[in-house]
């Protein structure tokens, strides 16, 4: 098994930086494998040091342009060089069973929205988790939850993305794991009730 990591290409505080390599430990020693962006930079950095450390299974993704930029992580020995950030995003969901989103900022948001947004179409059947360090997607989770209550969004969708604080709760969640029916189908669900 693999997951995707989505995180962020900046350090975020100590408790961030903690919490991702716990998590990276955690899979590592659990026999998970990370495919994840490929740098060496952020928290990016610090899941990839320490899924290595643990004698985790590491593949990093990254378009041919940060590998100019220099931020390509010297130390992986699986290293996959792409075209562009579509291909990435497309080449890291390939390669993974679930998707996981630890603290970050936009590019993070965009790929984890991505994915769950893929899995809402039928694309995939795979889970997408949050990891929650510090009540970090509590203010997303507030925001998703008035799109229920709006109506933009249906209440299955929401349950069924994860939140998780470790990689214990991380394993637990994707065990259980039961994809819900794709959002377009002929015979639409009934409306959700709220």
């Amino acid at each position: 098994m693999r997951v995707a990591v989505f995180t962020g290409s900046r350090s975020g505080p100590p408790s961030h930086r903690s919490a991702a390599a716990r998590l990276a430990a955690g899979l590592a020693r659990a026999g998970v494998g990370i495919v994840y962006g490929g740098g060496h930079v952020g928290l990016m950095g610090v899941v990839a040091d320490a899924a290595l450390a643990a004698g985790g299974e590491v593949v990093g993704v990254i378009p041919q342009h940060l590998v100019d930029d220099e931020l390509a992580h010297p130390g992986l020995p699986r290293l996959e060089v792409v075209n562009s950030m579509h291909e990435r995003k497309a080449r890291m969901a390939e390669l993974a069973d679930a998707f996981v989103a630890l603290p970050g900022a936009a590019g993070t948001l965009e790929e984890l929205f991505e994915a769950w947004t893929w899995g809402m179409l039928g694309l995939h059947a795979k889970p997408t988790v949050l990891v929650d360090v510090d009540g970090f997607w509590q203010p997303l989770l507030a925001q998703l939850r008035r799109m229920v209550d709006d109506g933009y969004l249906d209440r299955r969708r929401l349950d069924a993305l994860g939140v998780v604080t470790d990689a214990q709760g991380l394993l637990a969640f994707v065990e259980h794991y039961e994809h819900p029916a794709r959002k377009w189908r002929k015979d639409p669900l009934p409306p959700a009730t709220r």
